[in-house]
């Protein structure tokens, strides 16, 4: 409560004092006693309440939230030039008038969901695209009054600016921008250049008509039925191919996972055989090597002593007449045998 309605409140107040005081007066002058004071008081009660009547008539209280645009009939105009600003303020009555309007921000919904908009019921937008797809828009537009222009506006709109600036700007702004753009591009790709377009549109449009655009808010694009279950099998199918080549890509791994383990076996079969022939090379080499080392060593009289061993691994002393043959030839002899020089061979 303001001190505006607190003088109203008191005006009201006093009136009942004088009227009851006025009572009080009649029915002590019906039973003729005196009421001369009793009159002074309800005089005085009287003055009083036209007095707080007139003022609280006159006073009018503006919330921060709000401007007055101020009617008056002793202006050559129709209004006072200036709007009245937030705060306590006094206009003559019966000569002048205020009109309230709210400069806070305000939002304008139109949407399919029936409790949501200022509209009851189904109140998206219906738009065609490019490609003459039909489509159903939901969106806000948030707005303030241009304080700069608010007794213009009250000039020009008074209060159906909503009704007639705000809606019908907005539905023609989007209209016309969904007619630019194919299905495809507005759900995706040129969604974003398409809201920019709508707020452009809007915003310049209402600046004309002395209103301020804070934001367009894009909230939901629909379609209708059919095109909604072409979409969604468009998308299942989509999902279908995208899978097959998940399994197609995975077949070509695994196959090469197949290939490169074969090769890696083929590899190792090719270096352990090639690790087998070198070995097998290198043994033959020592071999060859070590039999021409044994070949360099043999001597007649070594030949003869293993041979000897071989015969009778027991023996250790054999006699051999001199200048008589050997008790058998040596192998690869003819039977000639070459005599020792000294008589017994001790091993």
């Amino acid at each position: 409560m303001n001190i505006a309605d607190v003088v109203r409140a008191l005006a009201g107040f006093a009136w009942l004092a004088a009227v009851g005081l006025g009572l009080m007066m009649i029915m002590r002058v019906s039973r003729n006693q005196a009421a001369r004071g009793l009159s002074s008081l309800t005089v005085g009660v009287l003055v009083i309440a036209v007095l707080l009547t007139a003022l609280g008539a006159g006073l009018v209280f503006i919330n921060p939230e709000e401007r007055g645009i101020v009617i008056s009939a002793l202006d050559s105009k129709g209004y006072r030039t200036d709007a009245l600003t937030p705060g306590l303020h006094w206009v003559v009555p019966g000569a002048e008038r205020v009109e309230l309007y709210k400069i806070s921000r305000q939002t304008y919904t139109m949407s399919v969901a029936a409790q949501e908009g200022q509209i009851t019921g189904d109140d998206s937008i219906r738009a065609r695209t490019k490609d003459g797809q039909e489509v159903f828009i939901d969106a806000s537009i948030i707005y303030a009054i241009d304080t700069t222009k608010i007794i213009q506006l009250h000039i020009n709109w008074q209060n159906r600016y909503e009704d007639q600036v705000v809606r019908p700007t907005a539905r023609n702004a989007i209209r016309d921008a969904v007619s630019q753009y194919g299905v495809e591009e507005i759900v995706s790709t040129k969604r974003a250049e398409m809201e920019t377009l709508i707020t452009d549109a809007i915003a310049q449009k209402m600046s004309e008509n002395d209103l301020v655009l804070v934001d367009f808010l894009l909230r939901d694009i629909h379609f209708s039925d059919e095109y909604a279950a072409a979409v969604e099998q468009k998308q299942i199918a989509e999902q279908q191919a995208q899978q097959a080549k998940l399994v197609v890509e995975q077949k070509k791994q695994e196959a090469e996972q197949a290939r490169q383990v074969a090769q890696g076996s083929a590899d190792a079969a090719v270096i352990a055989s090639k690790g087998a022939a070198e070995a097998r090379l290198i043994q033959a080499e020592a071999e060859a090597k070590a039999n021409e080392l044994l070949a360099a060593s043999l001597t007649p009289e070594l030949v003869q002593y293993q041979y000897i061993l071989r015969l009778a691994p027991g023996v250790q002393t054999i006699f051999i007449p001199s200048g008589n043959q050997f008790i058998l030839p040596l192998p690869g002899e003819s039977g000639t045998t070459t005599q020792p020089t000294t008589p017994p061979v001790t091993p």
